[in-house]
This record gives C-alpha cells, sequence and structure tokens, in this order.
C-alpha cells in the first residue's frame, strides 16, 4: 500500500557540477524537528536544497489509526517529511513501518539515485535495506550522553561510524572521540551566518516583550534543558540583582517547574531565527550558562560565534570547545563559579563596543561561514558518489573556526 500522495519534486539538478556528482537527492533522517530551533541541520541543508531536492525526515509523530506521511515544503525548498505512526505499536513494528513510508517516497518521488544523510544513528534500524549512492553521518552531538538516549544508540552509531562513506563532525572534542573508531571523521565546528547577526550591531526595533525590560541586559539565545546550569543562573541572579537575565528559547526535556524564579530572570520562550538580531541587539552581554556533565562534554555551541557576530560580549562556562579556541584567542570570558562568572559579566559590561577586540573577532569569524563550509562538504559528497573518495585528504579539519 503506498502510504504518500503522488506529488512530485521537481527536477533541480545542479547545472554547475558534473553529472555523476549533480544527480542526487539528499535524504537526511534526524531526531531533530526542522522547525525546533534554528541550528547546523537547517544552515547546511537549506544550501543543498539550493541544487537538489531535499527531504528531511523527522523522527514519527505516533498516534492515528494507520501509518502516514505528512510532507510539507519550506521556502527554501527543503521538503520536510513526518511520519505518523499508530500509539501503540512496539518498537520492532515501528521500524517496520518506516521502512514502508520511506520505500513508498523512494518510489513515489522517483528517487533513483540518492545520498543518505543521518543525524542519529537510531534510523539504521529502517534503513539498513536501501542503496544509497553515498551515506554520510554528521556527528553534531554525542547523544548517547543527552537524557532519554535510546539503549541501542551507541551501537548503532559504531555500525554507521564503520559503514558510512563520510564522517563529518561538528566540534573538535567531538572530532577526537570519533577518530577512535573512524579515523578518517572530517572536522567542521560551528559556522556562523555573519550577516544575519551582524545586524544586531546597528539599532534595531525593540521586541515588545523585551521593551519594557531594564539595563543592563545579559542574554541568552538556546534550548532550556538538562545542558544549561540552571544553578549557576540561579546564583547570578540572586549575586546582581541590579542585572536582568534574559532567557530566549525551549524549554525540552526538563520541567519548566524547574527553572529558577527571580525578579530579574526573564524566560521569554522561542523566537523565530529572523528575529534574534533584534533580541540581540537589545543584550549588554552574553551568556552562556553550560553544566559541565556528560551532556556538555562535546559540544559546540553554534552560539558562540553568532553572539560574537552581534558584538555581545560573551561569557561561557569552561566547555572545552569554547575554552579552545575563544577563550584561548580572548574572545570569551571564562569562569564557572557564581562569583567568578559574575566578576567577568561585570568586565564583559566595561569592554568598549568598538576597537582591539571586535577587530579581533571579525578576524576569526572570518575564517570560516556555512557557505564556505558547505562547499567542502558537498565536495566531499561528489567525490563519494562518484567513488572516487581515494584522491581526497583523508579526515582532518575542515574550517577553522
Amino acid at each position: 500500500m503506498n502510504h504518500l500522495d503522488q506529488e512530485q519534486v521537481p527536477n533541480r539538478w545542479s547545472q554547475g557540477l558534473s553529472r555523476a556528482a549533480a544527480d542526487y537527492a539528499l535524504v537526511c533522517l534526524s531526531h531533530l524537528r526542522w522547525d525546533f530551533v534554528y541550528q547546523r541541520p537547517q544552515h547546511l541543508l537549506s544550501r543543498c536544497a539550493r541544487a537538489r531536492p531535499v527531504y528531511f525526515i523527522e523522527e514519527p509523530h505516533r498516534g492515528g489509526a494507520q501509518p502516514r506521511i505528512e510532507r510539507s515544503r519550506r521556502d527554501c525548498g527543503v521538503n520536510v517529511i513526518v511520519p505518523h505512526l499508530p500509539r501503540e505499536v512496539d518498537e520492532d513494528e515501528s521500524e517496520m513501518l518506516l521502512r514502508c513510508l520511506i520505500d513508498d517516497l523512494i518510489v513515489a518521488d522517483r528517487l533513483r539515485q540518492y545520498v543518505l544523510w543521518y543525524y542519529t544513528p537510531m534510523a539504521l534500524g529502517f534503513t539498513r535495506h536501501l542503496a544509497p549512492a553515498a551515506t554520510v553521518y554528521d556527528c553534531m552531538d554525542e547523544l548517547s550522553n543527552f537524557w532519554g538516549a535510546p539503549p541501542a544508540l551507541r551501537e548503532r552509531e559504531r555500525d554507521l561510524l564503520r559503514s558510512a562513506d563520510l564522517v563529518f563532525t561538528g566540534g573538535r572534542s567531538l572530532h577526537e572521540a570519533k577518530q577512535v573508531v573512524r579515523p578518517t571523521a572530517y572536522l567542521f565546528p560551528s559556522s556562523i551566518d555573519v550577516s544575519h547577526f551582524r545586524r544586531a550591531r546597528a539599532p534595531q526595533p525593540e521586541p515588545p516583550d523585551q521593551r519594557e525590560l531594564r539595563r543592563p541586559r545579559i542574554g541568552y539565545c538556546g534550548v532550556i534543558d538538562e545542558r544549561i546550569d540552571l544553578d549557576l543562573l540561579a546564583a547570578a541572579a540572586d549575586l546582581r540583582p541590579g542585572l536582568e537575565f534574559v532567557m530566549i528559547g525551549p524549554v525540552a526535556k526538563i520541567e519548566a517547574s524547574s527553572l529558577p524564579k527571580r525578579p530579574n530572570i526573564h524566560y521569554l520562550g522561542q523566537k523565530p531565527y529572523a528575529e534574534l538580531p533584534a533580541y540581540l541587539a537589545g543584550w549588554d552581554a552574553a551568556i552562556m550558562p553550560f553544566s559541565r556533565n556528560d551532556s556538555t562534554r562535546y559540544i559546540s555551541p553554534t552560539k558562540t560565534p553568532e553572539y560574537l557576530a552581534a558584538g555581545r560580549p560573551v561569557v561561557a562556562t569552561s566547555i572545552r570547545d569554547v575554552v579552545d579556541p575563544y577563550g584561548r584567542e580572548g574572545l570569551v570570558d571564562i569562569a564557572d563559579e557564581p562569583a567568578a562568572f559574575v566578576a567577568a559579566i561585570d568586565r564583559a559590561l566595561q569592554r568598549p563596543r568598538r576597537g582591539e577586540w571586535l577587530q579581533r573577532v571579525d578576524e576569526f569569524l572570518a575564517r570560516g561561514s556555512w557557505d564556505d563550509t558547505w562547499a567542502q562538504m558537498e565536495s566531499l559528497i561528489g567525490a563519494a558518489v562518484r567513488g572516487d573518495l581515494s584522491g581526497v585528504t583523508r579526515g582532518g579539519a575542515c574550517s577553522t573556526i
């Protein structure tokens, strides 16, 4: 039974690449929702969609009588595919149904040559039977260290690290960890959409829910989950009652009731990516109050270069991929304990918004961009599709941010 509408994806093959490199669709298997937060997958795959069909397959929703696919197309050209499964099916049956739905998608859209791009190794359970032109694993987090990780995740990731044609990693410490299993992994750290966030350096219309807050404002933008040191946030707010702490982003995997409540802590919720520069423009400094635990051991926060592109001084805890290179180069202040953390905020508030520090920030950010990162990835994928990776440098760093 075909579970899909027979809508066809337009043929949008790239005109600038050889046929062998260009004639493929990209099918992404993700544990994230496309509309959750705008981060690495959105930056990369929206650029991919400029040249070829891209399908972003989310984890399934549970509920409904029959398995089906909900599909929609974003303005950037990405086709978002949301599987829906009956609530009562077990894991084995879920994977069987997902296998059928993916097969139907490939047949319905006549995907004769496609690349599988994994963000979740768990998708191997319903895609092992496929015959892609190439397989890519873009490892952006150590998912097995996150709360609620499936027991099978570590074993499936080992399988994917060994079998994928290409492995990309999103941070230096993560790259070192994955090289133990996959020595030829490529390092592609978080890049930056400089022009987007640089808008925050100029006056912007104040968002209504931030307009009435006093100054100075200290901001955080990102997912609020088990990686955030809520005790540190509460202590900082207590030690500096004259500062307004602005927390922007969705609350995930923790109870909202666990968030510290203080008169000077403000949770504004999730905001569209397009609106973030307007919020950052109204901050006097930015913070990354991450816990130091298993869930943050390998993270490489995308928000670090975004804050800097916005011209905001940054205070962060000692996350390895922030300490090196950002702390080492004097671009971000590092502190872990409450007293040291607020002292670093005090120093950040005194830092001139122009001059030598901002010049060094701009020189650093000029080393890489999402456009550059995608161009390097696309070249590697093209070589893999052609079966011609033998002449490509095996592993190593492909970006300097």
